[in-house]
């Protein structure tokens, strides 16, 4: 009895901590790192102040485990869930360069949501990131040529910069219409470098 009380426990304190990850995960995506206080990312999970440091020794702890979580899931989510080859590609990139993930970055990508803030953070949330893209990328380049996938990493990620950058000034228009034409040039941009790279 006591055994399963131990257990319950650790499995109880290890869902909680990944409700703070997945709920720190989605408002950093909508207000940002620095627009995200412990206050609020607690809130959001539900929880108090006084519970965070049970589970993380700091905010950077918490921002560089939700980013490599949200990267993970966009891998499980949407990379891991599209056909194989130029088709799986197409796929991922027609979902990428949507209006529906332009109007929900909350639901997307945290490179279009946080590249900027990234690029600005400390040793630690960067390396979080290095890692959390790298699984992304190597899905993409797996499906550019799957016979060496780390041959396409760098044209794989400059498909991710291509999207992301795209996805980025679509979402900061004012002018909706420019933004979806937007969308479509960086549409049939992200596509021809899809189909150029599948045809090499």
């Amino acid at each position: 009895m006591e055994e399963q009380m131990v257990r319950y426990t650790k499995e109880h304190k290890q869902e909680t901590r990944q409700r703070i990850v997945a709920t720190a995960g989605r408002r950093i995506k909508r207000n940002g790192i620095d627009g995200s206080g412990v206050a609020t990312l607690m809130k959001d999970a539900g929880l108090t102040n006084g519970a965070f440091y049970a589970h993380f020794a700091s905010k950077d702890e918490l921002v560089d485990t939700a980013i490599t979580d949200q990267l993970h899931t966009l891998h499980r989510n949407v990379v891991e869930q599209a056909d194989p080859g130029a088709a799986g590609l197409e796929q991922v990139v027609r979902w990428y360069l949507s209006r529906d993930h332009r109007d929900n970055p909350v639901d997307g990508c945290p490179n279009a949501a946080l590249l900027d803030e990234i690029a600005r953070s400390g040793d630690t949330t960067r390396q979080a990131y290095t890692d959390g893209v790298l699984v992304v990328i190597d899905g993409l380049a797996a499906r550019m040529t799957p016979e060496d996938p780390l041959a396409s990493r760098v044209m794989a990620l400059s498909l991710l910069g291509l999207m992301a950058g795209t996805l980025q000034l679509a979402r900061a228009l004012t002018d909706r219409q420019l933004s979806d034409d937007l969308l479509e040039q960086g549409l049939s941009n992200a596509l021809a470098l899809v189909n150029r790279k599948s045809e090499s």
